[in-house]
């Protein structure tokens, strides 16, 4: 009989292991938490990315291990979205509110806006389409506190955007998800790759960057923004 069990225990494990791998995240944005309250910004957004990846290749791990059905105590889902929560919304809220790029007391009123906001999207249970792209805006808020470190827009620009963001996530509109859309697949995870490599050059600089780094990032923006234009267009479905 402990033979016969083996194979279910082994499954079992692996979907634990896969669990515990996402909730390692965790720990990644108290590291990314701690860095953003000392000001050292770098740092901040190396664990950021840390938690990306994370983010990027633990749906794919969650799938190959059967997490619903091996390891079901948990919720996966539930998980990635509380880490998601920490990493894509409350450290970039406290990178920026510890920054220099707009008053303090602008970035704490505006970030309390953006955290009470990006709650209720991320329980929101519309946040995805039929085919996996985003109803609204992600809350990239973690892209976008990057963008502005690397091209240090004008305060009063910062502050537009956070509010243009808050109100984008409940907008009729829809961004692409570079892992699950079929649709150019290959062509948005190597653009996700470009911008991964512009973000590592841009954290080896101390974000103070050359101008082609800035030039790609804003390459990988109008790109990004440009892709809902192409969703249902015949050039897309190629």
């Amino acid at each position: 009989m402990a033979l016969e069990d083996k194979p279910a225990r082994v499954e079992r494990s692996a979907g634990l292991l896969v669990h515990l791998f996402t909730a390692s995240g965790a720990a990644v944005a108290l590291l990314a938490l701690y860095a953003a309250i000392e000001s050292d910004f770098p740092r901040c957004f190396a664990w950021l990315g840390l938690a990306l990846f994370i983010d990027g290749v633990d749906g794919t791990l969650a799938r190959f291990a059967r997490v619903s059905e091996t390891a079901s105590a948990i919720d996966g889902v539930i998980l990635d979205l509380v880490i998601d929560f920490l990493t894509y919304v409350l450290v970039p809220i406290i990178a920026i509110w510890r920054s220099d790029l707009m008053p303090a007391q602008a970035s704490f009123w505006l970030g309390l806006l953006v955290i009470v906001a990006s709650a209720l999207y991320f329980s929101d249970t519309r946040m995805k389409t039929g085919d996996y792209w985003f109803r609204g805006f992600p809350a990239l808020w973690n892209v976008l506190a990057l963008y502005f470190f690397v091209l240090r827009p004008p305060g009063w620009l910062c502050a537009a955007l956070l509010v243009l963001g808050s109100g984008a996530m409940f907008a009729p509109i829809v961004f692409v998800h570079p892992m699950r859309v079929k649709k150019m697949r290959w062509l948005n995870i190597a653009a996700s790759l470009a911008f991964l490599a512009l973000s590592t050059v841009a954290i080896l600089q101390e974000l103070e960057v050359d101008l082609w780094v800035k030039i790609g990032f804003f390459a990988v923006a109008v790109y990004f923004l440009g892709l809902p234009f192409l969703r249902h267009s015949p050039w897309a479905d190629r």
